[in-house]
């Protein structure tokens, strides 16, 4: 749904736990940045285990009703905390009932952004359980998501950020969310492009060194005109994507990469790429489709 003046929203997932607030506070400053209405969801979805054998379960109605009840305290909570930050910031709130990441995904369709937090993706059960948000959400929402962990990320000086770059077009879109990043918040920018050896060798490692800086350079060409107070530096560097990028970025604002590349596989949700730094990414990761 878009905010006033047909703008399209900052959608951002609410987490009931007050203690949780890096998600709402990282999307809060989006949209002041980005001057664009910031909509605050929250998803309610079925009831769950956790009763023991022979306890009375409370009933639909008495259930749904309570949830509610919860659900409005945490929108409204939220709402305070961002009126907070940013008194001058448009602002709504929705509860929704249903599963979070189909939830979030409906809205993704008219948003500018999706954000959602987490707490340790490198988990194996914050990833790949039927509860997960993350991983179905990135991998169908037709809009760039942004994904911030818990506990805070700190940043070094002078701010960056990186972004992946491997020629696909997913790559080349965010290319352009990076360079906007970048813009927004006065950073410069790192875009590496990740050649990773085949295990057999190649047959003629300069030559494959040379595409790779051909293709960098021509996925950065043009971007560098429209934002000319972004500070580039682009490189190739051997090694596997996601460790270096992930170790690019262990200082970054943020890093941002397609949501596939040319290192998936066919019937991956994700790019073994993208779902590798959710994993190990400490920063925030923004994932972007084509």
């Amino acid at each position: 749904m878009t905010g006033a003046e047909g703008r399209q929203p900052i959608v951002v997932g609410i987490d009931p736990d007050p203690a949780k607030r890096l998600a709402l506070a990282w999307a809060a400053d989006e949209a002041d940045r980005r001057h664009l209405p910031l909509r605050l969801v929250h998803a309610q979805g079925t009831p769950t285990g956790g009763y023991r054998s022979g306890e009375v379960r409370p009933s639909w109605e008495e259930w749904n009703r309570a949830l509610h009840g919860l659900g409005d305290q945490a929108l409204k909570e939220a709402v305070g905390f961002v009126e907070s930050r940013h008194p001058a910031l448009e602002v709504s709130a929705q509860l929704v009932e249903g599963e979070p990441a189909w939830a979030l995904g409906e809205e993704a369709r008219d948003a500018a952004l999706v954000v959602v937090g987490s707490w340790h993706l490198s988990r194996r059960r914050g990833m790949f359980t039927s509860a997960s948000v993350v991983l179905p959400l990135t991998a169908h929402a037709p809009c760039p998501v942004a994904v911030v962990p818990e506990p805070e990320h700190v940043a070094q000086q002078p701010t960056y950020l990186v972004v992946g770059v491997d020629g696909s077009p997913h790559s080349a879109a965010a290319v352009d969310v990076a360079f906007e990043e970048a813009a927004l918040r006065g950073a410069l920018l790192r875009a590496l492009y990740v050649w990773h050896p085949p295990l057999l060798g190649a047959l003629d490692e300069e030559a494959a060194l040379s595409e790779c800086r051909r293709v960098l350079a021509e996925t950065v060409a043009g971007r560098t005109a429209r934002y000319p107070d972004v500070e580039l530096h682009h490189e190739v560097v051997r090694g596997h994507p996601v460790q270096v990028l992930t170790g690019a970025a262990e200082h970054a604002l943020g890093l941002v990469v397609g949501t596939r590349g040319h290192g998936g596989f066919t019937g991956m949700l994700l790019g073994s790429v993208s779902q590798g730094v959710l994993h190990h990414a400490h920063c925030p990761v923004i994932l972007v489709p084509a």
